[in-house]
């Protein structure tokens, strides 16, 4: 029997990019380990909520105010909780050379580029001033702005209403798998961010760049 054609894909309008740990390192336990050391931090972390905390900030929660809350709660370790305000940018950094380079080349080329994060108001207003690439994306869609926050379906479905892309048009790196899974679900085309020489290769699967 004749075997049945290959299904084309479908053409890719807009590759959206998460950024944190795929257009900058995100890694708060490395920042604290150097400032504190690893023990310190490991008991700093299992005695404080500080992802919980910068989950809030990420719905779009006030970043210094929820910091200081944080560390008028836990007094034995406000010194450290602080920490997190004021070395917030170390904490997010430093950019991912190779990544950048392809949103550029992308851009050179004429592809959409479109921005999904779960980033805090504030900490995005911080991150913009110290990485111009940021103000790169056709559109960006920040969680703090939204109060919405991946995997939650709802902040894809306002990435495809208010970008007017069809989900199957969207191509999305993250670099979580739950994330990943979530826009799969709704018939984005996806790569799990694993390093920019791997989504390089995607991409030139795809002839987008």
């Amino acid at each position: 029997m004749p075997q049945p054609m290959p299904r084309p894909m479908p053409q890719i309008d807009a590759v959206v990019f998460d950024i944190g740990n795929v257009l900058l390192e995100w890694n708060p336990q490395r920042f604290y380990d150097r400032r504190i050391g690893p023990d310190r931090r490991a008991a700093l972390f299992a005695a404080v909520d500080l992802d919980g905390m910068n989950l809030e900030v990420d719905r779009g929660a006030p970043f210094a105010a929820s910091v200081r809350a944080l560390a008028a709660q836990h007094p034995d370790w406000a010194e450290e909780i602080a920490l997190w305000e004021t070395g917030w940018l170390e904490m997010a950094s430093p950019a991912i050379p190779g990544s950048v380079e392809l949103l550029h080349r992308l851009r050179a080329k004429g592809v959409r580029c479109l921005a999904l994060s779960n980033f805090g108001i504030d900490t995005f207003r911080i991150a913009q001033r110290a990485y111009p690439f940021l103000d790169s994306f056709d559109q960006r869609f920040i969680s703090g702005h939204l109060g919405l926050l991946k995997p939650d379906p709802a902040i894809y479905a306002h990435v495809e209403r208010e970008s007017g892309i069809a989900p199957e048009a969207l191509f999305f790196t993250d670099d979580r798998a739950d994330n990943i899974a979530a826009a799969a679900e709704r018939g984005w085309q996806t790569h799990l961010f694993e390093g920019p020489e791997r989504l390089k290769t995607r991409l030139e699967q795809i002839s987008l760049i």
